[in-house]
Formats: C-alpha cells, sequence, structure tokens
C-alpha cells in the first residue's frame, strides 16, 4: 500500500530522538538519506513496528514538548503507519500534543478528591499568575496522588526530561513558580509530607500485620538484596516447586480475584490463559490505574517495585507467557523509574532473561507508558494502545485469553492483584484463604482520600466494616456528609451507612461496590451538585468515542447536571434516569457502563435535587 505523506521535515532534534528509540533508518524509504538503490525499488518496515508508534510518540513529546507534522511524518516513515492513522493516535492522549506549546507544562488536578480539599483555589492561583489554561497549563484529570490532594504535575521536555510531582499544592505565593525555570530538576518533590512521601502515604508502615504492603516505607525499593533479606522470591522459588499447574492450583484454592473492580477469579483466568495452544502467551500488567481517587498501584510500584517484579515473573510461570507488558500511567514518574531500576537490576542479577535461577524458564518485563487515558484501563484497550492504535476497547468476544495481545492468548491482571499471589505462595492457599471472608479471601488495600484526617493507603482484611477504616484514618475533618466508594464509576453511601461491611458481596447487598477500593470522604463544606458535575465533565470527557450511547450519554447527562445545578426540574430528572440507564444497556465497556452509577446513587441514596424539582 502506498502512504501519503506531507513531506514535512523534522527538526535535527525530533530526528534524534526517534532514532534514539528506533535506530538509524537504514534506506530512503523509511526516512534515510536517498541512495541510488532506493531509487531501483522500494522497501517498506516490517509490519510488526507499528507497536513502537506510542513510544516514538512519547520520545518527541519527551524531547521537545509537542509533536510537530514534521516529526509524526518521520515516525511514520520509519514505522510504515499511515500518517492519519498516526494522527489519531497522537491525539487520542491527554499528554501528548501536536500543536505548539512550552518546553514545561503544569498540570494541575481538578478531580474529585483534589477538587473535595481545595483544587478549585488552586485553579485560581494558577490562572491568576500564568493566564487562562492552554499552552503553559492545563487542568488535568486524576493524577493518582490523592493522598497529598490538592496535587499538580510539570513536566519538563528535554534531551533529560524531568517529571515533577507537587502534593498539597499550594501557588498562591508567586514565588512558587520557580518551577518555570529549565534548569530546575527535582523529580521527586514531597510537599509537606517529609522526605518520603511513599511512606507518607502508608499511616500503617512498618506495622507487622501488614501482608501487601509490610516492605513499603521500611526497606530501601531500590536494593535487591533487602528485598530478598525480607522474604522476596521466596515465592518463585516455590513457584518452580510446585510447577505452573500447582501455581494455578494455589490461586485457585485461594479464592482470589481480580482486585481492579470486576473481581473475576485469577485462577480460572490462568487456567483459560494457560490451557491455550496458540503461541505465545503474553502477560500485561495493567498499572493504568486512571480511577479518580486511586493510589494503590502507584504506591506499591514505588515502596516496592521488585515485587511486582516477582509477581509478574510466577504469573509468567504459571500461565506460559514469555514476555509481559507492565503497561503504566504516563503520570506515574516516580513509580516509572522505580521499575525500570528494578527490572534492570533484576535482569543483571539472572531474575529475569533466560534461565531463571536455573530453572530452564525464560521471561522478561517491557515497560509500556501510557499517555493520559482513562478508558486505557480497560483490558483490550491497552492491547491497542500496546499495539499502536487508538486506545479504544474491543468487542468481546473472543475474550482475552483466546485472542489478546497481537492477537495472541493473553492474561491481564492488575498490580494489587499479581502481588497478592506472593503470600499465596509463601503462606499456602488455605493460610490465605483463611484470612477475610468465604467470598473475599485475603486482605484489601483501600485508598482513603477526600476531607478525612489521615488520607493514604490502609490495608485490612476483607470484612472489616466502613466505620473500623474511617476510624482509623481518623474520621472526616467536618460532619460527615457521604462517602463515594468505587470512585467515580462506584456509588455513594450516607454517612450513617458505616456498618457495611468491606467485601464485594457486603457492598454489592449494600446497593454500591467496593471497586478499586476508593474510599473518598466527603464533609459538609462539600457541595454536592458541582462534585456530581464534576464526575460528569470526566466521563465526557474520557469517553473514546467508540459507541453512540456512551459518546452521546455522557454529554448528555453533562448537559442536564448544568442545568440541575441551576434549577431543580423534575424533567431533567428523568431524563438522567433514561439517559442513565441507555448508557448502562448499551455501551461496549465499563466506562459508559458505570458513568451514570455515582450520579444515580446520589439522587436516590443522599436525595440531591430533591428539593424543590418540579
Amino acid at each position: 500500500m502506498d502512504l501519503r505523506f506531507r513531506d514535512a521535515e523534522p527538526t535535527a532534534e525530533e530526528r534524534a530522538a526517534v532514532d534514539a528509540l528506533l535506530g538509524e533508518p537504514e534506506t530512503g524509504w523509511e526516512g534515510g538519506a536517498r541512495t541510488e538503490d532506493d531509487l531501483r525499488f522500494a522497501a517498506a518496515p516490517a509490519e510488526e513496528r507499528r507497536d513502537q508508534l506510542l513510544p516514538a510518540l512519547h520520545a518527541v513529546n519527551d524531547r521537545v514538548g509537542w509533536i510537530s507534522e514534521g516529526a509524526l511524518d518521520y515516525i511514520c516513515r520509519r514505522l510504515g503507519v499511515p500518517p492519519a492513522e498516526a494522527y489519531s493516535v497522537a491525539t487520542f492522549y491527554s499528554l501528548l500534543s501536536v500543536e505548539p506549546r512550552p518546553p514545561r507544562v503544569l498540570h494541575v488536578c481538578t478531580d474529585l478528591a483534589c477538587q473535595a480539599r481545595g483544587a478549585d483555589k488552586v485553579r485560581r492561583d494558577v490562572e491568576a499568575q500564568l493566564g487562562p489554561a492552554g499552552t503553559s497549563w492545563q487542568p488535568s484529570p486524576c493524577l493518582g496522588v490523592c493522598e497529598r490532594a490538592p496535587a499538580a504535575l510539570a513536566l519538563q521536555a528535554g534531551e533529560h526530561p524531568t517529571a515533577t510531582v507537587y502534593g498539597d499544592a499550594d501557588f498562591s505565593d508567586p514565588s512558587s513558580f520557580d518551577w518555570i525555570s529549565p534548569e530546575e530538576d527535582t523529580p521527586d518533590v514531597p510537599g509537606v509530607f517529609g522526605d518520603d512521601p511513599v511512606r507518607a502515604a502508608v499511616p500503617q508502615a512498618g506495622d507487622p500485620r501488614l501482608v501487601l504492603l509490610r516492605r513499603v516505607g521500611v526497606v530501601d525499593p531500590a536494593s535487591l538484596d533487602d528485598y530478598r533479606a525480607t522474604g522476596g522470591y521466596a515465592a518463585l522459588r516455590r513457584a518452580f516447586e510446585l510447577g505452573p499447574g500447582g501455581v494455578i492450583r494455589e490461586v485457585l484454592e485461594a479464592g482470589l480475584v481480580g482486585r481492579g473492580g470486576a473481581a473475576f477469579p485469577t485462577g480460572r483466568k490462568w487456567e483459560a490463559t494457560a490451557r491455550q495452544f496458540d503461541r505465545p502467551h503474553y502477560l500485561v500488567c495493567n498499572a493504568d490505574e486512571s480511577e479518580p481517587g486511586t493510589f494503590k498501584d502507584r504506591v506499591v510500584m514505588e515502596g516496592d517495585p521488585y515485587a511486582l517484579v516477582e509477581a509478574m515473573t510466577v504469573a509468567g510461570y504459571a500461565t506460559g507467557c514469555a514476555r509481559g507488558y507492565l503497561y503504566i500511567r504516563g503520570e506515574y514518574p516516580r513509580a516509572t523509574r522505580r521499575l525500570e531500576h528494578a527490572i534492570a537490576t533484576a535482569r543483571a542479577r539472572g531474575l529475569l532473561g533466560e534461565d531463571i535461577l536455573g530453572q530452564g524458564f525464560a521471561f522478561d518485563i517491557e515497560i509500556r507508558r501510557g499517555a493520559g487515558a482513562y478508558i486505557c484501563g480497560e483490558e483490550t484497550a491497552i492491547f491497542n494502545s500496546i499495539e499502536g492504535y487508538r486506545g479504544e476497547p474491543r468487542s468481546k468476544p473472543p475474550f482475552p485469553v483466546e485472542k489478546g495481545l497481537f492477537g495472541k492468548p493473553t492474561v491481564v491482571n492488575n498490580v494489587e492483584t499479581l502481588v497478592n499471589v506472593l503470600p499465596i505462595l509463601e503462606q499456602g492457599a488455605a493460610a490465605y484463604a483463611a484470612v477475610g471472608t468465604g467470598g473475599s479471601t485475603g486482605t484489601k488495600l483501600f485508598c482513603v482520600s477526600g476531607t478525612v484526617q489521615r488520607p493514604g493507603l490502609y490495608e485490612l482484611p476483607f470484612g472489616a466494616t466502613l466505620g473500623d477504616l474511617l476510624a482509623l484514618a481518623g474520621g472526616a475533618t467536618g460532619a460527615l456528609r457521604a462517602v463515594l466508594l468505587g470512585g467515580a464509576a462506584g456509588a455513594f453511601v450516607r454517612g450513617d451507612e458505616l456498618d457495611i461491611p468491606l467485601t464485594f458481596e457486603g457492598t454489592r447487598a449494600a446497593g454500591a461496590t467496593l471497586g478499586s477500593g476508593v474510599i473518598l470522604v466527603l464533609d459538609d463544606t462539600v457541595e454536592l451538585p458541582p462534585f456530581l458535575l464534576r464526575i460528569a465533565e470526566f466521563f465526557r470527557d474520557e469517553s473514546c468515542g467508540q459507541c453512540v450511547p456512551c459518546r452521546v450519554g455522557t454529554v448528555r447527562q453533562e448537559e442536564a447536571l448544568h442545568r440541575l445545578t441551576k434549577r431543580r426540574s423534575a424533567g431533567d430528572l428523568v431524563l438522567l434516569r433514561e439517559v442513565g440507564q441507555a448508557m448502562r444497556d448499551a455501551s461496549i465497556c465499563g466506562l459508559g457502563q458505570t458513568a451514570w452509577n455515582a450520579v444515580e446513587s446520589a439522587i436516590d441514596r443522599l436525595g440531591v435535587f430533591a428539593e424543590e424539582a418540579s
């Protein structure tokens, strides 16, 4: 197929960024210097290089700050991708830009946890200093720093790009804007939480009863020796003793279910993938936790990266995968750096690569960075993103265990699910299942944020009540109004419903959802109508637009809520219900199916908009 290029030339800097990733072009057809041979015959790059499209877009965006027409054209020549398709991918992600902008851009979080803790003031302060949102700063959906809300992220492009995370952000003082200086290089700003923001994110740090978080804030996350000294890689050795089938049997008997919200039995997913004759098999770790209010996977990756590397290796061994892809949020710079270091160290020490621990098993991990798209947390949207397409969900069936990444059998688990496999193998399935309840075994990570005394990541056995958790977190800062369970896709419960057991079955019986473990506390200082409007804006912005119920329904939902915040109308309440039901019944993926959940629960359970509706 002939590809139509615009013949725009990249700058030397843009060319260098792409070549550093892909290597020097071999022919003029790939953007190199034309030779006599190039005039005699046409050559095209191999089709399988399409999966390098997102990394190449990142390379240019990181180097220059935006992706010009010349840079996009050069990337397309190198990879054999039609420019129109590459443009559709580049414009899909919020962290990438195809319009000129400064090398340094500030992303100010305006999502739920930050909104509850003063994000509107931060936004006004930034606007007073830098002018209207546009090129130098822009509002951002959840940055996954909810325990330090309000938050911001400054991205600095250049030969050595940096990312600066601001927790407890305060930009009221003009001197705060020293970040504009290109010489600044402070990638791990701790805010008011001291020198170790990772330890500060876990108020229980050091508690001997912790399981998944027992190393976070206690062990040096950069040290493989420290990790092994605290039991690291005992689970992998146990896996080799049991064999692939034995590992899957342990996971099944432990009753482990997915911790991302769907709660599908992990052992069944692994078993179905392992039985597929089609090869190769792939493992994908979903570390793109973009649900507003969720930060558990980030804390685990920052505080205990080797645990995830070991857990992915165990999963690869059990399911017959030789390669694993770790798809991580683009907004997680510290977690990305720490995992890059952990993977390189494990590889150098014989714990990744060929013949791991002398067992004849080969497995390796490749990190792929997302670029700001909530929908890529959906398991099939991840496949499209990795393969170099727009991150849109695929219709099912076929299911990933049959045809997933690159059309091959694929197992997808999130970070929390995978690290649960380690205590299962260390303790044994029976001991693991003895904790929690019959339908929800083990412990669970809860992301507590909002107007609460001690926000942070907590670990409790399944079966503890919502009241138990809030007591551990010090309670609300004011009179408790409501709690949002499960994030933007979850549901509200009232302040007097604290006896709800925090289990999958318990929250379901209460008409709520545990979801990914979001516990967003709202006291009486938070106005609920604007809060609901922000949820609707979030889903409108994050809808991929592939299916009509979601593409149109999220807009209609936002419009109705805009009207309701100004004037109560029974007609708009009826419209909201009709639109919400249509999205729930007919949307392709979970985004549209759950976009109405929180709004519905606020209306029915909290009585929002009940007064004066006519």
